[in-house]
């Protein structure tokens, strides 16, 4: 007999304490960050969550024939962003996929390209960007190459290690029905790596993320990062305090999106 499974009001009666918590939790964070404010009473420091709240507002209005930042709406400031940390995500992301599954599969590659990539991935991101501002000038390529070489070493690391801590047992097998190396990477070692792999994806999106403060250091308005960094040079604490929302929340919800795409490409992630 059909039994309905309990597992969805369950998951539900949890999730409503759990949001409960974080909400108290926010509220006490916010009523701690005012008692700051007001026991500093200095805004060039730490700014008041309403003065926040209001330069919020002004920078995603015209206001007094002022439009947003520089001329730019918050949201478009933060929409280049997007748009450059997307597409170096994706060009790192690729790249770390086709290094990964060459470093997992050919071991003396391994030997010899993996300790140049833990050597890039060691490397914060500032340090080879004025290298990389000689090469290709102060336009969008450099900020692109810097959140692709940002991206690249996490998953090319994971893939690496998924690829190569693959099943044994399953590989030798295919190999026996016949099947060519080409058929045994795709059909039998990347469906057991995908769950290692779309860790490193992760992230790498992340790193990308928190990477584009340095991308755009040069001339970098629009942007969110130029944004942050240009207020930062005037003292303008509430703008860099509404840049570092957008940024920390739009990443919140890039993850989450990422968390759901896992889900639904990866479901056997976790069983047995």
């Amino acid at each position: 007999m059909y039994r309905k499974s309990p597992d969805k009001p369950l998951s539900r009666r949890r999730a409503a304490p759990r949001f409960a918590v974080r909400t108290i939790a926010v509220l006490a964070l916010l009523g701690l960050w005012q008692a700051v404010a007001m026991a500093l009473d200095n805004p060039s420091f730490i700014p008041a969550p309403k003065a926040v709240w209001d330069r919020l507002l002004l920078l995603s209005t015209t206001h007094d024939g002022i439009r947003g930042y520089s001329g730019s709406l918050l949201i478009e400031h933060l929409g280049v962003s997007l748009r450059r940390i997307l597409i170096g995500s994706a060009i790192g992301v690729a790249g770390g996929l086709v290094l990964g599954v060459v470093l997992g599969t050919v071991p003396w590659i391994r030997i010899v390209a993996e300790p140049v990539v833990t050597f890039v991935r060691a490397l914060p991101p500032l340090a080879y960007f004025s290298l990389l501002i000689i090469w290709f000038g102060i336009d969008e390529t450099p900020k692109l190459w810097l959140l692709a070489i940002a991206a690249l070493p996490p998953v090319a690391v994971a893939t690496a290690a998924a690829v190569h801590g693959a099943p044994t047992d399953l590989v030798e097998a295919a190999k026996a029905l016949g099947a060519s190396r080409r058929h045994v990477i795709q059909d039998v070692v990347l469906p057991s790596a995908l769950p290692e792999i779309f860790t490193g994806v992760r992230l790498a999106v992340g790193i990308a993320y928190s990477s584009v403060v340095a991308a755009e250091t040069v001339n970098g308005v629009p942007g969110i990062g130029g944004m942050v960094r240009d207020a930062q040079r005037y003292l303008q604490t509430d703008v860099v305090v509404v840049g570092l929302f957008a940024i920390g929340i739009s990443g919140l919800l890039i993850d989450g999106l990422l968390r759901v795409a896992e889900k639904r490409l990866i479901p056997w992630r976790g069983r047995s």
